[in-house]
């Protein structure tokens, strides 16, 4: 849950709550959380999403192998106006790695945690992008259960982490190879498994054309804001916003707490509507002592309705 910081109550709250859309605009800007089955690539999951609902225009928040199942995020239409978030976004993954050679737990223990923190990877062969050294973070590498040679692991890491690669990592540290055998996103954006509906469901809600079937499952794109940055705007400040300004710390309102200069921050009307996203300029803690300068640069803006 978030922790915010509160530079001003607004009494005033003039807009649309997310959920009292009509189901028209309720679509164009929602998402589903899906649970990808093994098999299919997340680009043919697309179009079999397309196929069942028509919608043309949909994207998916960060690509998973075919042999790989777990939590993709699907906004659709307007939503897809937030992937640098969706992309951008930490990810979850519980996985099997298969050492080449025993090893005790004590010496896998040791080289799973010499992994975590700032680490170089090349991505694998078969990616497809450029397949030249970066720098990624891992949050947690969690060791769950040893049995013979098979090691399962839990790993919280940075977008863009190769989870196959990190696998022969652990081997390169124990002085083996290693390989990666099976893997499962469980948590994207800040969504898990619990949150997630599957193909069949997303086939019987259009099927059925109930829209209280439908609700339960595209939900709002506002959800996205549960694993993000945030800061909620003033009424006053929204028109501005909306006509290419960036938002000053006198449209501040409230912001979480943990914003840094250049993180992704998600703007909310105090109605609860998200209005756009753009890039931190200032800290949470600057955000609300600083009396002027830019809060936000701001970088998308999400149709407003009224």
């Amino acid at each position: 849950m978030h922790k915010w910081l509160i530079k001003e109550n607004e009494a005033s709250v003039n807009g649309k709550y997310p959920g009292a859309r009509e189901m028209e605009e309720h679509i164009r800007k929602g998402i589903i959380i899906l649970d990808k089955p093994r098999g299919p690539t997340s680009h043919i999951v697309d179009k079999h999403i397309k196929d069942i609902t028509g919608i043309e225009k949909l994207s998916h928040g960060g690509t998973l192998d075919p042999p790989v199942s777990g939590v993709l995020v699907i906004p659709l239409l307007e939503s897809t106006k937030l992937m640098p978030i969706l992309l951008s976004s930490r990810k979850e993954y519980v996985g099997i790695a298969y050492l080449h050679k025993p090893a005790s737990e004590d010496k896998i223990l040791d080289a799973c945690n010499e992994l975590k923190g700032i680490i170089k990877q090349t991505p694998p062969k078969r990616s497809a992008v450029a397949r030249r050294e970066r720098e990624r973070e891992i949050y947690d590498l969690e060791v769950l259960e040893i049995k013979g040679q098979y090691v399962l692991i839990r790993v919280v890491c940075e977008a863009g982490t190769y989870i196959r690669r990190l696998c022969e990592q652990i081997g390169w540290k124990l002085d083996m190879g290693a390989h990666m055998v099976e893997l499962r996103r469980t948590k994207s954006n800040g969504f898990t498994e619990d949150d997630c509906v599957n193909l069949q469901d997303v086939f019987d809600a259009f099927v059925s054309d109930d829209d209280n079937i439908i609700r339960e499952i595209v939900q709002p794109l506002e959800l996205i804001g549960n694993g993000a940055h945030c800061v909620v705007v003033g009424q006053g400040a929204i028109l501005n916003l909306c006509n290419g300004s960036p938002l000053y710390v006198g449209g501040v309102v409230r912001v979480t707490s943990d914003i840094q200069i250049g993180d992704y921050v998600l703007m909310y009307s105090v109605s609860g509507e998200m209005i756009g996203f753009g890039v931190a300029k200032m800290t949470s803690e600057q955000m609300i002592l600083e009396n002027k300068g830019v809060a936000v640069k701001t970088d998308r803006i999400i149709k407003i309705e009224r």
